[in-house]
């Protein structure tokens, strides 16, 4: 009976305690979405992204137009050819075709590491303020509901989405 008293009175000053902290958080969300739409680094950040597309877009371009001009040059040619300058054309196409499927895989490739690059400091300055709004509000958690990862925000819960873009002197 001893032991169940004890255990009891554990329970009860578990579940004290657990209550006492749960009063204590301070829980507020935010839009990561509609901070990151707005940020003028993001902007910037885009336009650059699009310049470098367009690079790799040309490079494409020009690498598809050698390769149709070598098509049409074989096909009309074709009759006229030895074998030997025959397999030395389909060489040619084949090798092409190789380096224009290389090029894309490597394009998309290195386009995914110039938007990291590119998107990681304003990322980052985003987290730092988010952070920042977080230590100076007292907030025990800031959650982010843009990412769908919240399944209920209380009426107790602050949305500080404008607390962090007052903090990133943002509109």
């Amino acid at each position: 009976m001893k032991t169940l008293t004890r255990a009891f009175l554990l329970l009860a000053f578990v579940a004290f305690l657990g209550t006492t902290q749960a009063q204590t958080l301070k829980i507020g969300h935010i839009d990561s979405n509609e901070i990151m739409s707005i940020m003028p680094e993001k902007l910037v950040v885009e336009n650059q992204l699009k310049d470098f597309e367009a690079q790799l877009e040309t490079e494409l371009r020009a690498m598809m137009t050698e390769y149709q001009t070598k098509i049409t040059d074989y096909q009309n040619n074709l009759a006229t050819m030895s074998n030997l300058i025959k397999q030395s054309k389909e060489k040619e196409i084949t090798d092409l075709q190789t380096r224009i499927q290389d090029f894309q895989q490597n394009a998309d490739a290195e386009f995914g590491e110039k938007r990291v690059e590119l998107l990681t400091p304003v990322i980052d300055k985003v987290k730092k303020a988010i952070e920042d709004v977080g230590k100076e509000n007292g907030y025990t958690y800031i959650i982010d509901s843009a990412t769908g990862v919240l399944l209920h925000v209380g009426a107790g819960a602050d949305d500080v989405t404008k607390l962090v873009k007052t903090k990133l002197n943002l509109k």
